[in-house]
């Protein structure tokens, strides 16, 4: 038989403690930069595949049509948007703003399968909709082989 010794309880820490740690650790989870106006976020996009292409919604309201850059450059399919701030008059004053327009950019790697010439998109109701359509796969035909 082997004695071991334990150093200690396992729930020695207070809740106290325990809050403590989490909270000194808590700003490494989000980056120098979580209080951060000015950065970069990131928008949901919805993919869907339907028999002849897929569908990229992009959720982004208040944005404009012009707001909005779509690049395909070889297989990458960059979408961004960025929209400035509206100058407001001298004689309003700020109670309180809890809603800003940040600029974003996403990219996709578009596959072999989508016909790149062929991508339309439009802008309605604050969901840019994309559709990339697949190529048309052509099938080899079957042929009958005579039998000898």
């Amino acid at each position: 038989m082997t004695h071991v010794k334990f150093n200690g309880r396992p729930f020695a820490g207070t809740f106290n403690s325990l809050v403590d740690d989490l909270f000194t650790e808590l700003p490494v989870l989000f980056g120098n930069d979580f209080n951060n106006p000015e950065r970069k976020v990131s928008v949901p996009v919805n993919v869907q595949e339907t028999d002849k292409s897929y569908v990229l919604e992009v959720i982004a309201p208040g944005f404009e049509k012009t707001d909005f850059s779509l690049n395909l450059d070889q297989n990458i399919l960059t979408i961004s948007a960025e929209k400035k701030d509206e100058v407001k008059e001298e004689n309003q004053k700020q109670v309180r703003r809890e809603y800003t327009y940040r600029s974003f950019k996403r990219s996709f790697t578009i596959d072999d399968k989508i016909d790149a010439t062929n991508i339309d998109a439009s802008y309605i109701n604050g969901v840019l909709t994309l559709n990339l359509p697949k190529k048309a796969e052509v099938k080899p035909q079957a042929t009958e082989i005579v039998i000898k």
